[in-house]
């Protein structure tokens, strides 16, 4: 693409040169291109369901509504031409319909040549112009972005302001703007010693009012960017040769923090690499721009007027975003809780293992718990704009999305989850893979059968609920009587705490598992007991200790269970004898 922008009236043009390879099976007699910034207007599907939904995003609500014609965003594409051939096309709000002069065999290629404009919309919802913090251009969903056409179809979604879907592909972007702009996002600068040296010190020998900022970026599926002429760019060095680009405003009350956020975000990469998979690519930028925190291609916008620890709080989530989106490239709008859920879950190994948070997954489980107890929770396979509130979707993605992997280390081992998603991340890097696709791997990592998990965390509301329902004296042994009181099965770490300080695990695989996980590290006695079948609501424990002995039973002593009433998971025994035999 080659864009010029005029950074006094926010508008743009340009012309794409796209040359689309049909890896399908399946002719294709036509195309379909996203137009986003045609949501930012009055009365646009984003606007209307903005203002429709009963807990509105306080960054929206009814903005989009107000908005001047010279303050709302637009993209049109002005020619189209398919291989020479001119072609017809139908704008659908956010939508491009294309039908092709010549269909497009499997296999085969096709140039698309495009001619567009744009308005930049004043910044409300991730992209725009003049945000709060007085960032001048930040431009993501910003160009005519063809779908992604799989075994499914055409992924034809219209922008309501949530998630998104892209083809995999090389970009050669050129971008003309006034020369006072500093410009960063994704991509390898070309030519630096045009733009100046570092880039942010422009020479003062450039002739005429405007730079051309050169990015090219390999195997990618999206390209965003941001500009202004007061950002301050530094480099520093990351992991495995990575630059890292940190560009924000110069305000003195932030630049302290920007200048500490970048050593540890160093540490952060180093972290996620060694976690997951090496970052596949030279370079990462933090941006300073947008309306809270969004991850693109190589790069993410973030706010920067924070505190210490929100800026490195959301830069962390946005980079784990690199692994958990921009390399394993998930369908956002229906998969959403694998990209916000394993990205949550990816940094909360990082504050445990790089700043020592041994709670880093608790306000998962705990937002998860309020969902429940409100009655508002919807299935994870809901469509990213179709929950009902927005508090459903958040806690969905984000927090019951995150417990999926942290719960799955309950039931096959933490070892075991790490394994699986290393092995998910080489196998299927620079794909689009879908949940049974993580499935499998975990099943063949682990030995255990996952369908019952994937199906009834992710595709149902049913909730998981263990009790201690009794425990007797039987002589010389203690009778145990569990009880699965919600509708979803689990296996059970039964707990045993003895008065002399011992303790046991009695561990209950679900029959449906046909598989055991390995003991828990640092328990002093690990039983395996025969396994529970789901449809039976309780279950007998027979233990070869006296009940006086005993001081506590307790339902999963890791808390890795998102059991949702706590409150029967314990037993205390107030008859025990409290002598200590010599």
């Amino acid at each position: 693409m080659e864009v010029d922008v005029d950074v006094k009236k926010f508008r743009y043009s340009g012309t794409q040169e796209l040359v689309y390879t049909n890896k399908s099976p399946d002719t294709l007699k036509r195309v379909f291109y996203h137009l986003y910034f045609n949501a930012f207007q009055p009365n646009s599907e984003m606007d209307v369901r903005s203002r429709s939904i009963v807990d509105p995003d306080r960054r929206i609500g009814a903005r989009i509504e107000k908005l001047n014609p010279d303050e709302v965003g637009y993209l049109h594409a002005t020619s189209l031409v398919q291989d020479g051939k001119s072609l017809s096309f139908q704008e659908e709000e956010t939508l491009l319909v294309v039908p092709l002069a010549t269909p497009l065999a499997p296999g085969e290629s096709t140039t698309l040549s495009m001619t567009f404009e744009g308005q930049v919309p004043v910044q409300i919802r991730r992209s725009g112009r003049n945000s709060k913090e007085g960032v001048a251009l930040s431009m993501t969903q910003w160009y005519p972005k063809l779908a992604e056409y799989d075994h499914e179809g055409w992924h034809t979604n219209p922008y309501i302001g949530r998630e998104f879907h892209g083809v995999w592909g090389g970009f050669d972007v050129k971008l003309s703007l006034d020369k006072r702009y500093v410009v960063g996002g994704t991509g390898y600068l070309q030519n630096p010693e045009e733009v100046g040296h570092g880039y942010a010190e422009k020479t003062k020998k450039v002739k005429g009012k405007k730079l051309t900022w050169h990015f090219v970026a390999p195997d990618i599926h999206d390209f965003a960017w941001a500009a202004d002429p007061d950002y301050i760019h530094d480099v520093a060095e990351g992991p495995n040769g990575v630059a890292l680009h940190f560009l924000y405003k110069n305000n003195p009350k932030i630049i302290d923090n920007w200048k500490r956020l970048q050593s540890d975000t160093a540490k952060l990469m180093s972290f996620f690499n060694s976690a997951i998979g090496p970052y596949p690519y030279k370079q990462y930028t933090v941006l300073q721009g947008g309306d809270g925190g969004m991850e693109y291609a190589m790069c993410t916008l973030i706010t920067g007027e924070r505190s210490y620890n929100s800026l490195y709080g959301v830069t962390s989530h946005e980079l784990a975003h690199s692994w958990f989106q921009h390399v394993l490239a998930f369908n956002e709008s229906k998969y959403a809780w694998m990209d916000e859920g394993f990205t949550v879950f990816l940094d909360a190994l990082g504050e445990q293992g790089l700043n020592g948070n041994t709670e880093a997954f608790a306000p998962a489980y705990d937002d998860y718990r309020v969902l429940v107890e409100k009655g508002l929770e919807e299935p994870l396979t809901t469509h990213a704009d179709r929950f009902d509130t927005n508090i459903a979707y958040r806690t969905a993605s984000y927090d019951k999305g995150a417990v999926f992997l942290s719960q799955l280390a309950y039931i096959i081992g933490p070892a075991a989850v790490i394994s699986s998603l290393q092995k998910f991340y080489t196998e299927f890097a620079f794909t689009h893979p879908t949940p049974n696709d993580f499935k499998r791997i975990a099943e063949k990592v682990s030995g255990i059968q996952l369908e019952w998990y994937l199906n009834d965390w992710t595709r149902t509301t049913k909730t998981i609920d263990y009790s201690i329902k009794s425990v007797k004296p039987m002589g010389e042994q203690t009778e145990i009587i569990l009880e699965r009181i919600g509708a979803m099965g689990m296996p059970v770490d039964l707990g045993v705490l003895y008065n002399d300080g011992k303790q046991a695990i009695h561990y209950i695989p679900l029959q449906m598992m046909f598989g055991q996980k390995p003991p828990l590290e640092g328990v002093s006695e690990w039983k395996v007991e025969k396994d529970w079948a789901w449809a039976r609501p309780t279950y007998t424990l027979i233990i070869d200790a006296p009940y006086d002995k005993i001081s506590q039973v307790r339902i999963d002593p890791t808390g890795l269970m998102a059991d949702i009433d706590l409150s029967n998971n314990v037993f205390e025994n107030t008859q025990r004898n409290n002598t200590t035999e010599e």
